[in-house]
């Protein structure tokens, strides 16, 4: 059973910048496309960034030349650079391994 555990969360004010990692664990973590989702409060859960297995990145217009993921396979880990956050920015972000799971998010704020 995968195990998909984030990091980098917290507070920032805007136009700062915050890098979320997830390690996972149990799982051949190469193989699969991995990405970053978020959901804020009274908002459906929604995919802001994803990375195939062959490097391959999407990320939607709200997100795209500022949020930048990223995959280390020797670390079993992918990454979320953000960079000139808005407080729209404000939700949990969650690790998604394509047809494999869930971490638990990590709350990030962006409020002056």
């Amino acid at each position: 059973q995968v195990q998909l555990v984030e990091s980098g969360g917290g507070l920032v004010q805007p136009g700062g910048t915050l890098r979320l990692a997830c390690v996972a664990s149990g799982t051949i973590f190469s193989l699969y496309q991995m990405g970053w989702y978020r959901q804020a409060p009274g908002k459906q859960r929604e995919l802001v960034a994803s990375i195939t297995n062959d490097y391959r990145t999407y990320y939607p217009d709200s997100v795209k030349g500022r949020f930048t993921i990223s995959r280390d396979n020797g670390k079993n880990t992918v990454y979320l650079q953000m960079n000139s956050l808005k407080p729209e920015d404000t939700a949990v972000y969650y690790c998604w391994q394509n047809g494999r799971g869930w971490g638990q998010g990590t709350q990030v704020t962006v409020s002056s």
